[in-house]
Parts: C-alpha cells; structure tokens; sequence
C-alpha cells in the first residue's frame, strides 16, 4: 500500500474503464475471487497460485490467467471489490470531524479484520509492483481518500487529508505484518485522527 496516499486531494486517479464483460464473464471473475478467499483460507497466501484458484473455482487455468495476471492481482481485486461494496460513511454533523474521520478509516480497516490470512495477503498484494496492482491500487487509493474527504466535508484540509491516507497506509502495513493486531487498530486511528484533527471545530 505504499502508495496510496500519493495523490493530491481532488486529483483525479485512473479511472480508465475494464472492458465490457458479459454476465458470464463477470459471474467467472466473481467464481475467481471467491475461490481465492478460500485458497488462502486454507492454504495461505505464499501457496496461493491462480492455478490453484483456477482449479477450485472449477475454471481453465488459461481462462483465470485472460484475467488475472498473477496471484497480487487476483488477491488486490478481491480487497477492491470488499471495499467498493462498504456502504458510504455516514456523516454525523454533530460529531467532531476527528471522530467522523476515524470512523471513516476503521471502516476501511475492518474489510479483512477477522481473516488474518487474508489481511496479510492483501497487505502483500498490494504492495506489488505489477502494473494492474498498480491501477487497483490507484482506485483503491482515490475510494479511501473520498471517504475521509465526505466525513470531514467539502472544506477538507489536503494536508489533513494526506496525513491521514498516510496514516491508515501505515497502520495496514503494520496490522499485515504482524506489528499492530486489529484489535488495536480502531484505537490507533483515533489517535491520529485527533492528533491531526483535534481541537478543531467541526
């Protein structure tokens, strides 16, 4: 997740569209995802292959491959499509913009919190270097910057901004190592939010 918080806010990411796929295309690609959340659960991330997947999800290992480059981005769409699917944050005016902020970015946290296999494979994942890692990173990226900016309102600090996509890339870097457990991770992003954020007014 190295770079997710690279980005000035109101830049825009790359958007750029994937090509049109048929309802039994995209009913493939969902087989995929779902195959690979249960790979890892049952094999771990370091023998986790797209063959493998493949042959679990009951697909030709050529077709898997016509979507999945490798297993980083198989794994990274999974987390993209987890987050695409969170509901918006929900904006409470009477709270402290430190308070909505954090809420905003556990929300985020807690995708993968109770799959520690998981989590440790899309921390991996998205720190490869491949370039359609790269693209969902990017969109990944843009999607928890414009929920920080929608908790904290359009008159959003970039520099407050930035801090904390930095902050929450770290704090995933950390819980997917093994240095943060999840447990602790809501408690640590409310540090920094107010940190960043405290003592203002809403």
């Amino acid at each position: 997740m190295s770079n997710l918080a690279a980005r000035p806010v109101g830049e825009r990411v790359d958007e750029r569209p994937v090509a049109q796929r048929s309802p039994r295309q995209a009913r493939t690609v969902e087989r995929l995802c779902a195959a690979a959340v249960d790979e890892i659960r049952s094999e771990g991330y370091e023998r986790l292959t797209v063959r493998n997947v493949a042959r679990r999800a009951g697909v030709a290992a050529a077709t898997a491959y016509n979507y999945f480059a490798s297993k980083d981005h198989l794994v990274a769409e999974v987390f993209w499509r987890r987050l695409a699917a969170l509901a918006p944050p929900t904006v409470d005016r009477r709270a402290g913009r430190a308070r909505r902020a954090g809420q905003a970015l556990r929300d985020v946290a807690l995708l993968v919190a109770d799959e520690p296999e998981l989590s440790a494979a899309c921390t991996s994942a998205l720190m490869a270097g491949d370039a359609e890692v790269r693209r969902l990173r990017e969109r990944i990226g843009g999607a928890i910057r414009a929920r920080v900016v929608t908790a904290l309102g359009d008159d959003a600090d970039p520099p407050a901004v930035r801090a904390l996509e930095l902050a929450f890339a770290g704090a995933m870097v950390q819980t997917g190592t093994g240095h943060l457990s999840y447990g602790e991770l809501p408690g640590r992003l409310a540090e920094v939010a107010e940190l960043v954020l405290g003592g203002r007014k809403p």
